[in-house]
């Protein structure tokens, strides 16, 4: 989980304060309705799967190239689900970021779900009726370390119905197969 060349250079200049910077989620369906989840190297848990665009790249193309990157599931976009200024973030290295994270529904179109990268112990389908139990939250990008919990940070309303636990700040998304 490298920090992208171009956030290091940033952060010759910049140092540790914070960083405004994008974020891209993927909520991914299969024909089953069921939904893609990962379980991060970093942290053992499982999550939806995410990145960090690199610059000019579009939302829609990052979304397709994480997934595919960390899942080998090929997936189209279907529409925007969500866009939220996320809470500051602090890293264990303390440099802080906060992310205009952009989430969208995607749809299965080809490849097996499988450990693609370094960044995944493992992935899967889960019906959004049985997913897997998450004790903490996931970072808002996966290309990126895992934050340290902000003090004060709450869970987002929503997400004990799914058992998954956004980052804070991030949101709760509604993983319904329409």
């Amino acid at each position: 989980m490298a920090t992208p060349e171009f956030i290091r250079t940033l952060r010759a200049d910049a140092g540790q304060q914070l960083l405004w910077l994008p974020g891209v989620t993927a909520i991914v369906f299969d024909d089953e309705g069921r939904v893609l989840l990962g379980r991060r190297s970093d942290n053992g848990r499982w999550s939806v799967i995410g990145g960090i665009p690199d610059p000019g790249e579009q939302p829609a193309d990052c979304a397709v190239r994480e997934v595919y990157e960390e899942t080998a599931v090929r997936c189209v976009p279907e529409r925007l689900v969500l866009v939220q200024a996320l809470d500051p973030v602090t890293y264990p290295n303390g440099d802080t970021c906060q992310y205009m994270d952009i989430t969208l529904r995607c749809r299965a179109v080809g490849g097996g779900a499988r450990v693609n990268d370094d960044e995944s112990l493992e992935v899967g389908w889960f019906a959004v009726d049985a997913l897997p139990t998450c004790t903490s939250s996931r970072s808002p990008a996966s290309s990126r370390p895992s934050p340290t919990t902000p003090p004060g940070s709450s869970r987002p309303p929503g997400t004990e119905a799914h058992g998954l636990t956004p980052a804070p700040g991030r949101p709760s998304v509604s993983l319904r197969a329409r």
